[in-house]
């Protein structure tokens, strides 16, 4: 190892981050501890300072460390510390610092939520950072953040918020390309105007019925949960789009253009029909359709989904590479009418792989007429999964389904699968 150049020890070093394994490396040698000040990177696992035996408290070590180096540009905290601490690094290295990821504890400690100044409000001294991660944030009042202009990716995971801190935050973040904000509770009407924004994926704990709008011209991939009025008026880029909801009922989607949508998840237990219905008119280029609904109508008025005509369903999406529906919905598709008096230039182009889930027996005569139509209308089918989910095998009906499904996979056996 003496022998070689300095600028390959650097090298080597610099791919260990972890605190501990650097410590370790420090007691090497000289020349091993002389380069230590050039790592760009530190990392602090959550039990890093368990086993203290000296009188230094975490705070001071970390601080020692960070202080020793250069030109210090990606931090990531988990362990316990305080905004003395935090605002002891961030003098010393915050002018320096690209990616910057603490584990902040305020949504579990009234202490620390309560600290003057707030660690939010001393992040502002990493002025140059392109991307900040949070756990476990408290945001209930103002974060005080002066503008980070190079900021390209802001993720919040497991916090407390309001409506106008986060829109606060979002106004000091106005270059965003990325942001997340996951199992964020306290939010009822959030609206995001980031010109830049191209991938955002969003979800909120509560009853599922927030108000989200959405603006970015430049959007590419989103991903919400819990909301229960959706507006995104800038749509012309987007290309995934999946939109669920475990606790409430989605009852508006308002959409822009839908050109460039290739991906499309609808999930939850109830939307209204409105919603449903709209979505699938507009995303008629989508090549990847996920959909799970178990239910329709208004709120706390649970209704059984209309008949979705087969035709009119694989005609109004030609691009239709693969097909992933659930119960309530795949017996909406399932209804007799719409497969009499088919048309014999009927095709489905393009479906290459369908995943259907079936919990119920009832009518399965109509769903196995609707499976036997999509082996004999597709052209490029290459694998169809029937997948049987909480069936009741005491229900009068399941002897005949599942002598229909074992027939129908014994005369396909190189297309479907059962699970």
């Amino acid at each position: 190892m003496e022998s070689l150049p300095d600028a390959l020890v650097h090298y080597i070093l610099s791919k260990i981050n972890n605190a501990k394994d650097l410590a370790i490396c420090n007691c090497v040698s000289q020349r091993w501890k002389e380069a230590m000040p050039y790592l760009n990177r530190l990392f602090f696992p959550r039990n890093v300072f368990d086993n203290l035996s000296h009188g230094k408290t975490p705070d001071e070590i970390v601080s020692q460390i960070i202080s020793s180096t250069i030109n210090l540009e990606e931090l990531v905290v988990y362990c316990p510390f305080s905004s003395i601490g935090l605002a002891s690094w961030l003098c010393c290295a915050g002018h320096s610092l690209k990616h910057l990821e603490l584990r902040m504890d305020s949504i579990v400690s009234y202490q620390a939520s309560t600290e003057t100044p707030s660690k939010l409000e001393l992040l502002r001294s990493a002025c140059n950072l392109e991307s900040l991660k949070l756990w476990g944030v408290v945001m209930v009042q103002s974060p005080r953040w002066d503008i980070f202009h190079k900021l390209t990716n802001l993720e919040i995971v497991g916090a407390s918020l309001r409506d106008h801190t986060l829109s606060e935050a979002l106004r000091a973040c106005p270059n965003l390309i990325q942001l997340v904000l996951l199992g964020c509770e306290g939010l009822m009407y959030v609206s995001v105007e980031n010109p830049y924004l191209e991938q955002c994926k969003l979800d909120f704990f509560g009853a599922g019925d927030c108000f989200l709008t959405l603006k970015s011209s430049k959007l590419k991939s989103l991903e919400v949960q819990g909301c229960g009025v959706i507006r995104l008026p800038e749509t012309q880029h987007l290309k995934s789009l999946s939109i669920s909801n475990n606790a409430g009922q989605i009852s508006m989607v308002e959409l822009g253009k839908l050109v460039a949508l290739e991906k499309l998840s609808m999930r939850g237990v109830q939307w209204s029909w409105d919603a449903i219905s709209g979505m699938l008119q507009m995303a008629s280029e989508v090549k990847h359709l996920y959909m799970k609904v178990e239910f329709t109508g208004d709120t706390g008025n649970l209704q059984p989904f209309p008949e979705i005509d087969f035709v009119d369903f694989f005609n109004s999406h030609p691009k239709l590479e693969t097909l992933e529906i659930h119960g309530a919905m795949f017996a909406a598709l399932c209804q007799k009418n719409s497969l009499k008096n088919v048309d014999s230039k009927f095709s489905i182009p393009s479906l290459e792989k369908v995943v259907i889930t079936v919990r119920s027996p009832l009518n399965a005569e109509q769903k196995m007429s609707t499976l036997e139509s999509l082996l004999n209308y597709t052209r490029s089918l290459k694998k169809m999964t029937i997948k049987i989910l909480q069936m009741k095998s005491s229900h009068s009906s399941a002897d005949d389904f599942f002598e229909y499904v074992c027939r129908l996979r014994f005369m396909n056996r190189n297309i479907v699968c059962i699970e």
